[in-house]
């Protein structure tokens, strides 16, 4: 799966950084499709990504509406991203 989004920071917690890619919700129900109650912990779901020259593997997280994907301060740093900035992903399930 591929596609391209804005990188936000979650302000729920205002003393970490972290910061998140949304999945648009096409591709969000195309994974919940594929894995239905096949999920781990909190719901979430193993995937392997690559944002410009970075490859590595995390899980998304069901958000309102979507699932959400966690972007490391090492990924940020290594490809030059700030929030706001658009994001190309590209998404690979790990377990389906």
């Amino acid at each position: 799966m591929e596609f391209d989004a804005p990188l936000w920071l979650w302000s729920a917690r205002r003393t970490d950084a972290w910061t998140f890619v949304s999945l648009p919700t096409e591709l969000a129900d195309e994974v919940l499709d594929l894995v239905g109650d096949n999920t781990r912990g909190f719901g979430s779901v193993r995937v392997e990504v690559t944002v410009g020259g970075t490859t590595w593997r995390t899980s998304i997280f069901p958000s309102t509406d979507t699932y959400v994907l966690p972007v490391k301060k090492a990924v940020r740093r290594a490809e030059h991203l700030d929030v706001g900035d658009p994001v190309h992903v590209r998404l690979t399930l790990v377990d389906f």
